[in-house]
């Protein structure tokens, strides 16, 4: 007498199941989500990507990635930074980095400068204040005491009250701009943008997207003449030997911890550009 097969109810179930499987792709809600986008953008390579003239994403290297020239650092290292690698600057070994700049970015008219930093809280002499100005971004000049562009932070910042300052020289006219009381800018990465519009003669800093000031100021000739190299990590006259007129200063130090994905516009991004750009490095795009 030949064995029938006698299957359960159950067992007919994960048969079913088991073959349903084979025939059909396991489902990924994933792959059906709509691309993140932010003011239409879904990269930062969207962005004005016709006016971006300088670009620095410190992938273990110095190279500026639009005119592919390299930089020259100064014991200068790479480690983790905002996305991918970043430039590692320390006031102990007084490190910088100079980057020689063509006329797409001297000859600007209208322009954007943005870049990440962490920098780390140094106080030596225990005062609960930084030692010295610590130099970010910056144009030199190398006949006078300021440069073109200087941007630091002040002396007396702490985590709790920081004051970020930038100096901007054009011609004859020049401007000063900063945010003071800033809680926060120590130990954590924040991104800070200026903007220029040459229609409006209007200047825009930017936290992390965020406008904190603006000031107008009617340039008679907005291309930055007589400019030296860009210097990365301190002023200018921090370098060795020094760029300007008057030599290291006992008042400015050297920036300890990170600068990433720095980038020059020749043009002024709007605010809601701005805050695509902040928001899409956040997450990676």
């Amino acid at each position: 007498m030949k064995n029938k097969l006698n299957l359960s109810s159950g067992a007919m179930f994960a048969v079913l199941l088991v073959f349903l499987s084979a025939c059909y792709e396991t489902f990924d809600p994933k792959t059906y989500a709509p691309p993140f986008t932010i003011s239409g953008f879904s990269s930062v390579k969207q962005i004005e990507p016709s006016s971006l003239v300088a670009y620095w994403g410190f992938e273990n290297s110095l190279i500026d990635s639009v005119s592919k020239s390299t930089g020259t650092g100064k014991a200068v290292t790479f480690q983790n930074g905002f996305k991918g690698a970043a430039l590692n600057l320390s006031v102990a070994n007084k490190s910088y980095m100079t980057f020689n700049p063509s006329a797409t970015i001297t000859g600007v008219q209208s322009f954007t400068i943005s870049f990440w930093v962490n920098p780390t809280f140094v106080d030596a002499n225990n005062d609960k204040a930084i030692d010295g100005i610590l130099g970010l971004v910056n144009l030199s000049n190398p006949t006078g005491f300021w440069g073109n562009v200087d941007w630091f932070v002040e002396n007396g910042s702490n985590n709790d009250a920081a004051k970020v300052v930038v100096h901007v020289v054009s011609g004859a006219n020049e401007t000063w701009m900063n945010v003071s009381n800033y809680k926060g800018l120590f130990n954590s990465w924040t991104n800070h943008t200026l903007t220029y519009d040459a229609t409006t003669s209007k200047f825009t800093y930017y936290i992390n997207g965020s406008a904190m000031t603006s000031s107008t100021t009617s340039y008679t000739n907005t291309a930055f003449t007589g400019s030296g190299p860009m210097v990365f990590g301190c002023v200018q006259f921090q370098t060795n030997p020094s760029i300007g007129c008057c030599g290291n200063q006992d008042w400015a130090s050297y920036l300890t911890g990170s600068l990433d994905e720095v980038r020059i516009y020749n043009k002024a991004l709007s605010a809601d550009n701005v805050n695509a750009l902040v928001v899409l490095q956040g997450k990676g795009k």
